[in-house]
Order: structure tokens, then sequence, then C-alpha cells
């Protein structure tokens, strides 16, 4: 049913934590499953994500999704972390049952909520025209 990249991010999470003093902290849910995601950043002066951590309660494919969401944008900046999709996380982990791709959807919905705080910590408009797919409640698009 899981790919065995799935089944590694599951067992092993990357990234997995809180983070004390983090420059934002995104959480998105989702009623229909009970899948809650929490994600910290810590984010330089150069809109650089320098750390990144990530809390989960939910099921394999949400745990997993979660853990290569951080992986693909630790080190990037925050305008290339917006540009990380549901179907980037998918396919980093090698597919999901259809079932499942909801937990992708979160991935990415939490990227973007963690960095739509950062922009309202620091006063800078929430606009995402280029990157918001509207998935969350963050930016107010929806």
């Amino acid at each position: 049913m899981y790919t065995e990249k799935v089944m590694e991010h599951f067992m092993n999470p990357r990234n997995v934590g809180v983070m004390e003093n983090a420059d934002a902290v995104g959480e998105v849910g989702n009623a229909k499953c009970g899948d809650i995601m929490r994600m910290y950043l810590k984010i330089d002066g150069n809109d650089v994500i320098q750390d990144i951590k990530f809390q989960t309660f939910g099921c394999c494919a949400a745990i997993a999704t979660s853990s290569v969401a951080t992986e693909l944008i630790k080190g990037k900046t925050v305008e290339e972390a917006l540009k990380v999709t549901n179907k980037m996380v998918v396919d980093e982990l090698g597919g999901l049952p259809p079932a499942k791709i909801h937990c992708s959807v979160l991935a990415e919905e939490a990227i973007k909520a963690a960095i739509a705080a950062y922009y309202h910590k620091n006063g800078r408009p929430v606009d995402f025209a280029a990157g918001c797919s509207g998935c969350c409640d963050s930016c107010g698009k929806r």
C-alpha cells in the first residue's frame, strides 16, 4: 500500500519535534480524518529557512508527508518554500494511495500557514498570489 520511502519517513521522520523561539508556527488540520500538522520555522535575515520542526497527529501518510515537506524547504527561501506543492510532496515520496493524497495537501497547507504567520509577525502582506492556492485560512484567500 505504501512505498518504501513513505515507510522510511514514517518510521524515521526527519525534523520532528518542537522548536523553542520559532520565528513562525503554522498549524492546519483536516476535520474529516482528524490529522493535525504543526510546523515551526527558524528564518534568518535573508528569508532563508535555517531550521524547521514539525509535530503531526495522524496516520502514516500524514507523518511521512510532514517529514518530507520539511526536507523540501529546509535551506530554501520563504519564496521558494511557497512554491512547494502537494504534488511535489507525493512525487518525493514515490506516490501515495489516492485516499491519502489529502495528507500531502495538509503538508502544503502547513508550509503556507507557517510562512503566513511569519509574514504577519513581520508586518508583511500575505499575498501569496504566485504561490498560494487558497488551501488554508492563513492568508484569508479562502
